[in-house]
């Protein structure tokens, strides 16, 4: 399984950041824009706390099986690929609905902030941009802490030195 790159999650979250910009620029010049849910930052956030969590534990697992303590509870390696499978799917959508809130949020501060409803979906995209930050954070320390060390093949060693 491939790691995740940082640059391919900063691009999802450019590209989406512009199409909803120019989506809600559109949107706004064609009717009202609908408003960004106040539970957007929350359910990020939630599911940043379950990633974290889910580091940590395994973490703390990994450690005690390490050191050999008595009655240490190994990880099995199916629940080790299904913990990394959900933090890079959650890194991947996190970039991609931070960046659409972003999008709507720079629209918003910068052509709608005279209207107080306005000003407040302002601060409930900005928190959603911040709460996907902590996803994408979150599932790159998961992946982190399952990362498997570097296999010895002796043949991939001679093609890197070539």
């Amino acid at each position: 399984m491939k790691q995740l790159r940082p640059a391919v999650l900063a691009g999802i979250f450019a590209i989406a950041g512009v199409l909803s910009w120019a989506g809600a620029r559109l949107w706004n010049s064609y009717g009202s824009l609908p408003g960004v849910p106040l539970a957007a930052p929350i359910v990020l956030g939630a599911i940043a706390v379950v990633l974290l969590a889910t580091a940590l534990s395994l973490r703390a697992r990994l450690k005690a099986q390490r050191e050999r303590m008595p009655g240490a509870k190994g990880v099995e390696p199916l629940m080790a690929a299904r913990a990394v499978v959900f933090g890079q799917s959650s890194a991947l959508v996190a970039a991609l609905v931070a960046g659409a809130y972003g999008g709507v949020g720079v629209f918003l501060l910068t052509d709608a902030l005279d209207v107080p409803a306005r000003r407040d979906q302002a601060w409930y995209a900005g928190f959603s941009v911040l709460a996907g930050a902590a996803v994408v954070a979150a599932a790159l320390f998961l992946e982190h802490v399952l990362k498997l060390p570097d296999d010895e093949d002796p043949d991939h060693q001679a093609t890197a030195r070539a």
